[in-house]
C-alpha cells in the first residue's frame, strides 16, 4: 500500500467500480431475463464495489488469511450498510432487501452475501492490485492522468446531478406539477424527463425497490429522531467524553495525567466522536436490540475502526498513536481482544444509558439556536482538525530533519514545537522507531 499513490487508487476505484457494475448487471440480467443497469449512479459504474476495494486496500493491506478474509467480511457489511442507509435518505426508496434470506439485518446485509463479498477483498487485497497496477503502470502517465481527470469530472458530475433531482423532488414536489413561466417550465420540463429516465432504470434494476415514509417531524423541535443536526451534535458529545474517559483510564492504569486529545484545541477525541456519531447513524434503528447483539456488534465494529484508523494515522501523520504489541491478542499491535470487548461495552452503555439522555437535551435545544450553534461548531472542528493535521505533518518533518521552507512550516514551529507536540501527543511515535 505504501507505494500506491492516489492515483493509483483512484485507479483502482474506478476499476473496481467498473468490474462491481459487470458483476451487479450479470447477476441481475440473469434473474431478470434482460440488461439493466445496476449502477447507484447513470454510468457503468457501481460505486460501492470501488469505494470497498479501495478501503480495504489501505486499511487491510498488512493482513493476511483469516484475518483478511474476516475484516473484509467486516468492511463489506458496514459499506453496504451504510450506502442502504444513505440511498434510503436520499431517495426514500429501499432498492434491496435481504430478508427473505437467513442471517440478515433488517433486510440490509446477510451473512452469506457479505462472506463472498469478504472473499472477494481477500482476492482484491492479495492478488488483483498487484496485477492490475503492473498494467497501469505499463500506460503513460500522462494519457493516465488525463484519463482520470475526465472520470472523476464525469462522475462527480453524475452524482451531483442525481443528489440534486432527488432532493429538488423530495423538498418540493409542487415545482414538478406547475410551471406557469415559459422558462421554469422548460426546465421542469427537462428535470422531469431527466427523473423518469432515472426512475426506469432504477426499478428496472431493482424490481423489489420499495419506498420508505418518512417519520413524522416535529418542525418545533431541534434535531429530531437521528438527522444531520443530531449526529454531529453526537459527535462533539463523543469525541468529548471519549478524551475525559481515556484520560481517567490513563491515569487508573498507568497513574499520570496525560493528553488524550486528537487535536491541538479543546480535549476532544476524533476517533471516538466518528465511532458514536457514525454508530448512532447506523444503529439507530437497532438501538433497543437486546444487549447481547449491541455488544457483539460493538466489538466487531469498533475492532475494525480502530485497526483502519490507526493505519490511516500511520499512513497520513507518519506516527503512531497507539501500540498494543505487548498486550495479549493483538493484531500488528493495532488493536487487541480486551480493547475490543471495551467498544462492544461502550456499544450498550452508550445506546441504553447515555444516548437517550443526550438526545432529550440536545431536542431541548432551540432550534435556531440550535442549527447556528452546530454550523459554528462545524467550522471550529474544521480549523480544528486542518492545523492540527498541518502541525502533526510538521512534526514528522522535524523528525527526518526537514528544514523550514514555507511560512506554514515556520508558523508551525514557532506554535506548535516539539516540546508542545509532545505534551499534545505523548503516545505518538514515528513510524521509523
Amino acid at each position: 500500500m505504501n507505494n500506491i499513490s492516489i492515483y493509483g487508487l483512484l485507479w483502482l476505484f474506478f476499476i473496481y467500480s467498473f468490474i462491481g457494475w459487470l458483476f451487479e448487471t450479470t447477476y441481475a440480467a440473469i434473474r431478470q431475463k434482460h440488461f439493466v443497469n445496476r449502477g447507484l449512479v447513470s454510468g457503468p459504474l457501481c460505486i460501492v464495489y470501488g469505494i470497498a476495494a479501495v478501503l480495504m486496500t489501505v486499511g487491510l493491506h498488512e493482513l493476511s488469511g483469516f484475518w483478511l478474509f474476516l475484516f473484509a467480511t467486516v468492511y463489506a457489511a458496514v459499506i453496504e450498510l451504510a450506502a442502504g442507509k444513505l440511498i434510503e435518505r436520499i431517495y426514500h426508496e429501499r432498492w434491496w432487501n435481504y430478508s427473505n434470506i437467513k442471517w440478515n439485518l433488517d433486510g440490509y446485509i446477510c451473512l452469506p452475501f457479505s462472506l463472498i463479498k469478504g472473499a472477494l477483498g481477500y482476492v482484491v487485497v492479495r492478488f488483483a492490485n498487484r496485477f492490475l497496477l503492473n498494467i497501469i503502470g505499463v500506460i503513460p502517465q500522462l494519457l493516465l492522468h488525463i484519463v482520470l481527470i475526465v472520470l472523476v469530472a464525469v462522475l462527480a458530475v453524475d452524482v451531483l446531478a442525481s443528489y440534486i433531482l432527488a432532493k429538488g423532488k423530495s423538498r418540493h414536489p409542487e415545482r414538478w406539477e406547475e410551471a406557469n413561466d415559459a422558462i421554469a417550465s422548460v426546465g421542469v420540463r427537462l428535470a422531469r424527463a431527466i427523473d423518469r429516465t432515472m426512475d426506469r432504470r432504477i426499478h428496472r434494476a431493482y424490481p423489489k425497490a420499495a419506498k420508505v415514509a418518512d417519520a413524522p417531524r416535529n418542525k418545533k423541535v431541534f434535531a429530531q429522531g437521528c438527522d444531520f443536526y443530531k449526529v454531529v451534535m453526537l459527535f462533539f458529545i463523543g469525541a468529548f467524553l471519549g478524551d475525559i474517559t481515556e484520560t481517567i483510564f490513563c491515569r487508573i492504569t498507568a497513574g499520570v495525567w496525560m493528553s488524550r486529545s486528537s487535536v491541538v484545541w479543546g480535549p476532544f477525541s476524533i476517533v471516538w466522536g466518528l465511532a458514536i456519531a457514525a454508530a448512532t447513524a447506523m444503529l439507530y434503528k437497532y438501538r433497543n436490540k437486546s444487549d447481547s447483539f449491541l455488544f457483539w456488534t460493538g466489538t466487531l465494529l469498533g475492532g475494525a475502526y480502530e485497526y483502519l484508523c490507526s493505519v490511516f494515522t500511520e499512513i497520513v501523520f507518519g506516527k503512531v498513536f497507539w501500540d498494543y504489541s505487548k498486550i495479549p491478542f493483538n493484531l500488528g499491535g493495532r488493536i487487541n481482544l480486551l480493547y475490543c470487548f471495551f467498544w462492544g461495552i461502550a456499544a450498550v452503555v452508550w445506546f441504553k444509558l447515555l444516548y437517550p439522555r443526550a438526545s432529550a437535551l440536545i431536542e431541548k435545544i432551540p432550534v435556531l439556536a440550535g442549527k447556528i450553534a452546530t454550523w459554528l461548531l462545524i467550522v471550529f472542528m474544521l480549523c480544528n482538525i486542518a492545523v492540527s493535521g498541518l502541525a502533526l505533518i510538521r512534526y514528522d518533518e522535524r523528525g527526518k530533519n526537514i528544514e523550514a521552507a514555507d511560512k506554514w512550516q515556520v508558523w508551525m514551529d514557532e506554535h506548535y514545537d516539539d516540546a508542545k507536540m509532545e505534551k499534545i501527543y505523548p503516545n505518538a511515535k514515528s513510524v521509523a522507531d
